[in-house]
């Protein structure tokens, strides 16, 4: 798809993402997802160690720089610095829908949402073009004064995502400036912008979700989650 290998090209093209194995960041999260569950400072100024070819990522320095965590599709760990195991959740892939459950309503429910979360924005666009994954594209959208086009993308149950259909646009640089889903009930819109190239990799360094009214429109406040990457290096 024309469009697909535009998105990839800008940012780094897709033989260089395949010769490379694991990523590493430096970065921040928080919102009122986080902030309204009381767990404004937990994932401040933390390290993301993950693999671009499974869903595999490693937080140190969570919950005021005292744990780790580790999600994999199949478990969420929360491990002491030294790497003793404190905690397990087996098969997590049911915490976003669990009827009546806070969202995020502790370390493990926060591992497992932050990991799925930033191992898809790091793995984003190349992620498209996996071969379960079916994507189509639809008509430009006017943001401002500029035009964005714009994918659907329908994701296979065993690659675990914020939802399983998703809206992607990318601006006349073919960088990625907006992502559109369901989340916990309502649409949402993830914004992203500062790109940096690291390691021959373009990524975008801020990003921010917020709500969507059912026109479309977006409210601005109260921001959901800020994402701010400090540095990235990709091996």
């Amino acid at each position: 798809m024309a469009l697909l290998d535009d998105v990839m090209d800008a940012s780094g093209g897709l033989t260089h993402w395949n010769s490379l194995n694991r990523f590493t960041l430096h970065l921040s999260v928080g919102g009122s997802l986080f902030s309204s569950a009381g767990h404004a400072k937990e994932f401040k100024d933390v390290t993301a160690e993950g693999s671009t070819r499974a869903q595999s990522l490693r937080f140190t320095g969570i919950t005021g720089g005292e744990h780790s965590g580790s999600f994999q599709p199949d478990a969420i760990t929360i491990e002491s610095l030294d790497g003793e195991v404190l905690r397990t959740w087996n098969n997590p892939s049911l915490a976003l829908t669990e009827p009546g459950s806070p969202a995020l309503a502790d370390e493990m429910h926060l591992v497992f949402f932050c990991g799925v979360a930033i191992w898809n924005y790091l793995t984003s666009p190349f992620l498209l073009a996996h071969p379960d994954v079916a994507v189509e594209e639809l008509p430009p959208w006017r943001e401002g004064a500029e035009t964005w086009r714009r994918l659907r993308a329908q994701f296979p149950p065993h690659l675990i995502t914020l939802a399983p259909e998703q809206i992607f646009y990318f601006d006349e640089s073919a960088l990625q400036r907006r992502t559109d889903h369901d989340l916990f009930g309502n649409k949402v819109a993830h914004f992203s912008w500062a790109h940096d190239s690291f390691c021959g990799i373009v990524v975008p360094t801020l990003r921010r979700m917020q709500t969507l009214q059912p026109d479309g429109t977006v409210i601005a406040r109260p921001v959901l989650m800020d994402v701010e990457i400090f540095d990235a290096v990709f091996e």
